[in-house]
């Protein structure tokens, strides 16, 4: 039986310009549903995202739930597209307010969003209300960049009871592509769902910036991926300090090292 990975972009080509965490979030997915892998891939709808061009349609049967957040209901869309040729299905999440009239991490003047802590909870929450919608039980799920950061601790906390993801284990790569400022004085508070309590984020910084969303991740991953040539030194250390698998970075030979990971992490 194939297992199953949900991967959690925050980034993907063609849908946004190409980086490195764009380029991996795109072709990843492909070569792992290549070799065998049932897979559900997610993103962001970011406002810089064409709809038209990019062929996207909401899918009504997933759509319509409101998630709140800082005690305000933000209904969440859900909307799909296919990569042509290669037969790779994306589901993106979109909210008029925290997507759909915004580019990616910063403005036009390139000022980081103030609210991209509930962005990115608003996005981990959606990804994890529409897996279960679609009664897809995944054996890992796999987070790519800081958008996803917040998906460990929901996973092994607010949803863990969840049938859907009883069983899975999860494991964070870890790119260079950072966010630089502070993610509000807010985000503990806005984090708190069901057993996801504010409680046990007192001893992570007040200011939550890239390296406290970062350790958030690592301490309820089970595996680490170092996704990219320069990594956050930091985080690295931090994750090795946790005697967490780690798998070093592997070039352009991840297709092969990645498989062997997963085993690793979720044995047959």
């Amino acid at each position: 039986m194939a297992k199953k990975i949900l991967f959690i972009n925050q980034e993907m080509t063609p849908y946004v310009p190409e980086t490195e965490l764009s380029k991996i979030g795109r072709d990843l997915p492909q070569k792992m549903q290549e070799s065998g892998y049932e897979i559900r891939t997610f993103m962001p709808k970011w406002g810089n995202i064409n709809e038209r061009r990019g062929q996207l349609h909401e899918v009504i049967r997933l759509s319509g739930m409101n998630l709140i957040i800082d005690d305000t209901d933000h209904p969440l869309l859900i909307k799909v597209a296919s990569i042509p040729l290669v037969r790779l299905q994306v589901y993106f999440i979109d909210n008029e307010d925290y997507f759909t009239k915004r580019q990616m991490t910063e403005d036009e003047e390139g000022h980081e969003y103030p609210d991209n802590g509930e962005r990115a909870i608003f996005f981990a929450r959606g990804v994890l209300e529409t897996v279960k919608k679609l009664r897809w039980s995944p054996d890992i799920i796999h987070c790519q960049g800081w958008m996803g950061a917040v998906v460990p601790l929901y996973v092994k906390t607010a949803y863990h009871d969840e049938p859907a993801f009883a069983n899975t284990k999860v494991i964070t790569s870890l790119f260079q592509k950072q966010i630089k400022t502070n993610l509000g004085k807010n985000f503990k508070h806005c984090l708190e769902y069901r057993e996801a309590k504010a409680e046990l984020l007192k001893h992570y910084n007040e200011k939550f910036d890239f390296l406290e969303l970062g350790k958030l991740a690592i301490d309820y991953s089970d595996g680490i991926i170092e996704a990219g040539n320069n990594v956050n030194a930091d985080l690295l250390h931090y994750a090795k300090g946790k005697n967490l698998p780690i798998l070093k970075y592997s070039g352009e030979d991840y297709a092969e090292a990645y498989p062997n990971f997963y085993n690793d992490i979720c044995p047959e």
